[in-house]
């Protein structure tokens, strides 16, 4: 999708990201700034390339997902999630971290342009939008979402390798068991067996994290 998005008219050279973003900031505030605002700033002040990409790589999971879960297909939510890195990338000049943080400010782009497909197609509000109550806390479920996400790929480490292969290739590789068995060679039963044990580790481990 990132390409796709770069079809956009720029001679502009690619700038690391570096610290002077941080001294940019540090005297208005005590709060550390995070690594996500540093590559805003990049792409709002020099046009970073290499930064947005960094954005975008942080930011479409973790959009994609909250979209699908007001009701959008896969489909849309890429497609949502698209025309919003696009703005962001467009009206990146907008952006003050004195103001919001920089996932409150995406989320928000995100949400309006969740709105306007709704009003397009005359489709009924989602809980989820009609119930939120602000960017603030918007963001904050998108960090509460990350912090789970962690928890996952902490708690998959901890499977054995052959545990672990199954059930990323059939929960992150939207394979089926039957599809797996004969991507590995492997008989059916043997795959059914590894990933209701994974399974049953993976349970374990996560409540050990929480």
């Amino acid at each position: 999708m990132i390409a796709k998005i770069f079809d956009i008219n720029s001679t502009l050279p690619l700038v690391p990201a570096e610290t002077r973003y941080e001294r940019k900031l540090l005297p208005n505030t005590k709060t550390k700034v995070s690594e996500q605002t540093i590559w805003m700033l990049a792409v709002r002040d020099d046009r970073d390339r290499n930064a947005f990409g960094d954005l975008f790589d942080y930011f479409a999971p973790r959009l994609k997902g909250f979209i699908i879960k007001t009701g959008m297909s896969g489909a849309q939510a890429e497609e949502i999630v698209q025309d919003v890195m696009l703005t962001v990338w467009r009206k990146a000049t907008q952006f003050d971290p004195h103001r919001a943080q920089v996932s409150a400010w995406i989320y928000q782009i995100a949400r309006n342009r969740q709105i306007d497909l709704i009003r397009k197609n005359n489709r009924p509000f989602p809980e989820e939008l009609i119930e939120s109550s602000g960017t603030e806390s918007d963001a904050s479920q998108m960090l509460a979402m990350d912090q789970e996400a962690q928890h996952l790929k902490q708690a998959l480490s901890k499977l054995n390798v052959k545990q672990r292969h199954v059930i990323e290739k059939a929960y992150m590789g939207e394979l089926t068991h039957q599809q797996i068995s004969e991507q590995t060679g492997l008989p059916l039963g043997t795959i059914k067996s590894r990933i209701r044990l994974g399974l049953e580790r993976l349970r374990a481990e996560l409540e050990g994290l929480r």
